[in-house]
């Protein structure tokens, strides 16, 4: 199975107007995307919902909308996204309960009605995050969370992310063309359906394909993780300034790239391999995100979905100058 880097649409939520926006978007893209009138009716509501609470509890905040690619068919993932003091999620949980006077149909209706639903809030805010499948889908959730956004919301994106999964094997690829906007997205996608090809080849020889591939366009930065979940082990290859970390609880260990523009001139990469890597996070991620920040400073964050995490990081460390992509993977054998 193949997926390839859609963009995060952002809705402002900021005054009760936008909740009918955010349900219309909501509800055609599952249309869009071969929900039936009854699943699009379940992402049209929990929309609603999730708008409503982010007036609610927050007085503004964002929805992060994304198409989820299924083996078969695809979901809808929506994410409400806020910067506000905490709020009672027990409470929240409860129906018809209600912060702001209204009948509050309740984040609890809302869980029954999603196939995934999980939140994290703290004092510097909350992300819930819900994702929709047909009722005849019944793959199970992949455990990999992504936030991709381009500079001031451009048509086009340099960061380019692509994402293989065959068995226990992942083969995760992140490109940031350099610079932005069409050139840069250009530079990026000849890399990616390089690597599309043959995902799973070794690691050394697929920068070498994408190298090629990226002569004559700006070139870029880029990183390629191959996870064997049976064997448990990860090999790690890097050249520019995509950065990348191996995560658990207690501990951040950092993956080593090289330097160099692929496309332009790198000297040979050595690759990487760790071993041990079940039950860590897999977090990669574009130099359009600040590389300070810990997770141990989030608790129990590194136990939450990865899209969550992926949302989280977006939020707090986006730099606002550049394209960003957070790519986080739960190295979980149960969960491939």
């Amino acid at each position: 199975m193949n997926i390839s880097g859609s963009m995060t649409q952002v809705l402002a939520i900021e005054d009760s107007s936008q909740i009918g926006h955010a349900r219309r978007t909501a509800q055609q893209l599952a249309e869009k995307n071969g929900f039936d009138a009854t699943d699009a009716g379940r992402v049209a509501l929990v929309a609603t919902e999730l708008a409503s609470n982010i007036l609610k509890h927050a007085g503004r905040g964002e929805m992060h909308l994304r198409v989820l690619p299924r083996a078969a068919g695809a979901g809808i993932e929506m994410l409400a996204i806020d910067r506000a003091n905490g709020f009672d999620l027990q409470a929240c949980l409860t129906d018809g309960f209600s912060t702001g006077g209204t009948q509050g149909i309740g984040l609890g209706a809302v869980s029954r009605q999603t196939e995934v639903f999980d939140v994290y809030a703290d004092s510097r805010g909350a992300v819930l995050l819900t994702r929709l499948y047909p009722r005849l889908d019944k793959a199970p959730d992949l455990r990999v969370g992504i936030s991709q956004h381009s500079l001031h919301h451009d048509p086009a994106c340099g960061d380019v992310w692509h994402l293989a999964i065959d068995g226990p094997r992942i083969s995760a690829l992140v490109i940031d063309g350099l610079g932005h906007g069409e050139d840069a997205e250009r530079a990026a996608r000849a890399g990616e359906s390089t690597f599309a090809v043959t995902p799973f080849a070794s690691a050394v020889v697929a920068l070498e394909d994408m190298h090629r591939a990226m002569i004559g366009t700006r070139g870029g930065a880029l990183a390629i993780a191959q996870v064997d979940c049976a064997a448990d082990t990860l090999t790690f290859v890097g050249i520019g300034n995509i950065g990348a970390c191996l995560v658990t609880a207690d501990t951040s260990r950092g993956l080593a790239s090289h330097p160099g523009i692929v496309g332009v001139q790198y000297r040979k990469a050595q690759p990487f391999d760790y071993a041990q890597i079940s039950g860590q996070l897999l977090i990669m991620y574009s130099d359009g995100l600040q590389s300070r920040w810990r997770l141990q400073d989030y608790p129990g964050l590194v136990h939450r979905h990865p899209a969550v995490i992926a949302a989280i990081l977006h939020r707090d460390f986006c730099r606002g100058r550049d394209d960003v992509t957070v790519l986080v993977i739960a190295l979980e054998p149960a969960h491939v």
